[in-house]
């Protein structure tokens, strides 16, 4: 299961979708497409964020070539506690209890007991959303 990908094509993938770029998975934000020339194929320009570390991704490749797609999977947990910036989750269906780091989005909107979805990707978890 860890690092488990797949494959697409540039052209099929589409603003929210998940693409690996240099071996990070991300979330694709922004896609520009170039208009084919004259002795080649439209170049695509797909500027993603990193799911774990937030930072910005680019990949510039022909719209025909293929790409790597990280296989996100998604749960659902139930806070425990919050200490500053982490809270102590645990997963609704194994039972297991780890410490995340909470996004800045949900920073101070966590509290104990509240429901989350966690995106787990290439052996890494993190907070996505609460949930309800």
């Amino acid at each position: 299961m860890e690092g488990e990908t797949t494959y697409s094509t540039m052209k099929e993938l589409r603003i929210g979708r998940y693409v690996l770029i240099d071996g990070i998975p991300c979330k694709v934000v922004d896609i520009d497409i170039s208009s084919p020339g004259k002795h080649g194929s439209a170049k695509m320009r797909v500027t993603a964020i990193g799911i774990f570390d937030g930072q910005k991704k680019t990949i510039l490749k022909p719209s025909d070539s293929d790409v790597e797609v990280p296989v996100i999977n998604k749960k659902k947990a139930q806070v425990v506690s919050v200490e500053g910036s982490s809270a102590q989750v645990m997963d609704l269906e194994t039972y297991e209890v780890f410490t995340l780091a909470i996004p800045e989005d949900l920073q101070g909107k966590l509290k104990s007991g509240n429901e989350v979805e966690l995106l787990e990707a290439m052996g890494n978890k993190t907070i996505s959303r609460t949930v309800g």
